[in-house]
């Protein structure tokens, strides 16, 4: 069964509004055995829209990775990020 990824792109545009996420985010990752391969480190666009930060974590299967994000925890943890940030996240099958 191939792995999944959480991809996400994310500019902070209000810092202390985002340490709700920060502080509430570790729970459901946790939960669902996420494996962060990348978070906020030196990044350079190529192309396309510029962001802030960039996270990628692994997950076992596509079903974890969904039920990751639409876990209670990570719910709660939407709700705190809300407008602290713009964010896209996309979820994407390994090969």
């Amino acid at each position: 069964m191939p792995r999944a990824y959480w991809i996400a792109h994310v500019t902070v545009t209000d810092p202390a509004a985002y340490v709700g996420y920060q502080a509430v985010a570790p729970k459901a990752f946790e939960q669902h055995g996420a494996i962060f391969l990348a978070r906020g480190g030196t990044a350079e666009t190529m192309e396309g829209k510029s962001w802030q930060r960039h996270v990628v974590i692994q997950f076992d299967s596509l079903q974890q990775a969904r039920d990751c994000y639409n876990s209670p925890e990570y719910k709660e943890a939407r709700a705190q990020r809300a407008g602290a940030c713009e964010a896209s996240i996309t979820i994407v099958e390994g090969c």
